[in-house]
């Protein structure tokens, strides 16, 4: 199966790269399914049902989210409707939407996505270990799944690394978001889970994390707050990661994907 795995979509150059990029990106590399995280798809704060049915359209399959997920309200009125986004699942029960999902691809192909959200340096959710537990005990890959793809939303790269180890070998491919830059650390761990620690931002790269520099640089210097975050207006640059698997649903091939706007492009081959 291949897979393409996208990076917190940030804003409208988040979407617009999106937009121009995906159909050529799903074209050259025959992708079976695509994933992208739209927590900052809103204005940088949260997804409404315009922007999600928006991000739908491009091409993208499941949408996935973080600590921003609910930032929007309006998502509560219809997330327990729509199977095809997903918020972390170890927020406490009784929360709106769901943390994980079961889809099937064009060629019948099962794919569970897991949606988690790390707690160090972040909200005090419950643990993100026993969810993905409970997850992969009840939906085995190559049983349950052909393939299982989880989002470890976070701030601790030990964190996210320690979820990747934690599944290996009953996951295809684990990737990090949250921190909006691309890692370089892109590998295949020894029991056949694919890695990344932060798949990237789709954003604008003259920035600080995709947000316009003037405010985040004067809370640096100054220690004050002068206003509200807004995302950085330029060029944006498509971040995400590329997954190859084979027969059991394990990973051969993991690539870097960059295209558009200001960073130095990666674009595999087939």
């Amino acid at each position: 199966m291949r897979l393409l795995f996208i990076g917190d979509i940030i804003g409208r150059p988040g979407r617009e790269v999106i937009s121009h990029e995906l159909p050529r990106l799903r074209d050259h590399l025959k992708t079976d399914f695509v994933i992208a995280n739209g927590e900052n798809a809103a204005g940088g704060f949260g997804l409404t049902r315009a922007i999600a049915a928006e991000l739908f359209a491009t091409g993208i399959d499941c949408i996935t989210t973080g600590n921003h997920w609910a930032d929007q309200r309006e998502i509560l009125t219809y997330i327990d409707d729509e199977d095809r986004i997903l918020r972390p699942r170890n927020y406490p029960s009784g929360v709106p939407g769901k943390g994980a999902g079961l889809y099937e691809t064009c060629s019948g192909q099962r794919i569970l996505v897991l949606n988690l959200m790390g707690r160090v340096f972040m909200d005090a959710l419950d643990d993100p270990f026993a969810a993905a537990e409970a997850e992969l005990g009840s939906c085995p890959l190559g049983e349950g799944a052909d393939a299982i793809v989880i989002d470890i939303h976070a701030e601790a790269s030990s964190e996210k690394m320690a979820m990747a180890h934690f599944c290996d070998g009953r996951a295809s491919l684990v990737v990090g978001t949250h921190t909006h830059i691309p890692t370089a650390d892109a590998q295949i761990f020894p029991g056949g889970t694919a890695y990344q620690s932060d798949a990237g931002g789709c954003c604008d790269y003259d920035s600080v994390i995709g947000m316009e520099k003037y405010e985040p640089v004067q809370r640096f210097t100054r220690k004050m707050n002068g206003g509200r975050f807004a995302p950085a207006s330029g060029p944006g640059t498509l971040c995400g990661v590329f997954v190859e698997t084979g027969a059991n649903g394990l990973a051969t091939r993991i690539e870097p994907v960059r295209v558009g706007g200001r960073l130095k492009q990666a674009l595999p081959e087939l």
